[in-house]
């Protein structure tokens, strides 16, 4: 009697299951011909079927790079002689324009020099009188040639001494005409070589700076271009004028185009590399900034060939598939499950590369994925 119980309430409990799996509605009926989808299915869902269509697709070369500006940009600022930072208020950002104070230096050699200066500029009036006086009297047969060599040496050396101060302290940025005037200094500015933004900053007020330091750094944005990096095995690809799309992937999804503008002569011979150079279209909306990573791709060919909306294929434990339709009756619709190969993707779009279809075949271009998952 127990057994018999035992038996009894196990049949019921496969009855009451096998009718809970009866009871569940099936939103696509699974056929062996295929995959049955009625029309009601087909509308709310917005299923779509298309054939497919050629489309123009191009041959495209890897690469990365960065995004960087021309050296005309970029400018980096030191001191033509060392000293200590007197004066400086800028901060790493901040927008300077060229010719604006940047750092003011002290020290005492500045002083030095401009009394060298101006001590010379002083003699350099008496040494050409001389000079020119012992040159008439050694014309006239009065003065010895000796005197003469020695007065022109004396002028010669004293203006080559003069010239090459008054460069020196133009490098420095200190006025020879106020030195000439008795206007000395201790101190000597540095200016903004070009416009742009401060990038670095090193030296604060009181530190000592020598003239191998870099005092800070300029960038100007307004102008900036790709820098990527081709491996030797695709260069010969790579022309000017291809198209390029790239990415940022650490700040947008967004794509982005440039154009093949300078492809380099030189091989590096470690990494087996060659740097190309491209230009970017619409720059100046994008805001982009020196050193951001891209992703990018060359264009370095097209070919036209049978395709299919991007989301027409699916992707399945390695394999690709799209929806074939194989009948439409009674208000439904039969797709077959077909493996296919699958090419480049461009604008939505991807290649199809199979021999079993041909273009009257139609195919299920949205909703694939609800139908037979990834």
């Amino acid at each position: 009697m127990k057994h018999i119980l035992q038996f009894a309430t196990v049949f019921l409990l496969l009855l009451g299951c096998g009718n809970k799996n009866n009871n569940e509605p099936s939103s696509v009926e699974q056929e062996e011909k295929g995959i049955v989808v009625t029309q009601d299915q087909f509308d709310t869902n917005d299923l779509m079927i298309n054939a497919m269509e050629r489309r123009t697709f191009p041959k495209m070369v890897e690469t990365s790079g960065m995004i960087d500006v021309p050296p005309e940009n970029r400018a980096s600022v030191t001191a033509f002689m060392g000293g200590f930072v007197k004066q400086t208020s800028l901060l790493v950002g901040d927008q300077v324009k060229k010719g604006q104070l940047l750092v003011v230096l002290e020290n005492q050699e500045f002083l030095k020099m401009q009394q060298e200066y101006l001590e010379v500029f002083n003699q350099l009036d008496y040494l050409k009188a001389e000079f020119e006086r012992n040159q008439t009297l050694f014309d006239e047969k009065i003065a010895s040639q000796k005197s003469f060599l020695q007065a022109r040496s004396n002028y010669e050396m004293a203006k080559a001494r003069y010239q090459g101060l008054r460069e020196q302290l133009q490098m420095l940025n200190i006025s020879p005409n106020k030195v000439e005037q008795g206007t000395i200094s201790s101190q000597a500015a540095i200016y903004a070589p070009i416009s742009g933004s401060v990038t670095k900053m090193n030296v604060a007020k009181g530190s000592y700076v020598s003239p191998a330091t870099e005092i800070l750094e300029i960038l100007d944005n307004e102008h900036v271009h790709l820098e990527l990096t081709v491996f030797e095995k695709d260069i010969l690809k790579v022309k000017k004028g291809q198209k390029i799309q790239f990415k940022i992937p650490e700040a947008s999804a967004k794509a982005f185009d440039g154009e093949v503008y300078l492809v380099g002569t030189s091989i590096d011979d470690a990494k087996r590399t060659i740097k190309v150079h491209g230009h970017l279209e619409d720059e100046e909306d994008a805001n982009f900034l020196p050193g951001m990573f891209v992703d990018a791709m060359i264009m370095t060919d097209t070919t036209k060939t049978w395709s299919l909306p991007e989301e027409a294929v699916i992707e399945s434990e390695g394999n690709y598939y799209v929806l074939k339709l194989i009948e439409e009756k009674d208000g439904g619709y039969t797709f077959e499950r077909v493996a296919v190969k699958q090419g480049g993707t461009f604008e939505g779009y991807t290649e199809i590369i199979s021999t079993g279809l041909n273009e009257t075949d139609q195919f299920l271009t949205k909703g694939v994925f609800d139908l037979i998952g990834g």
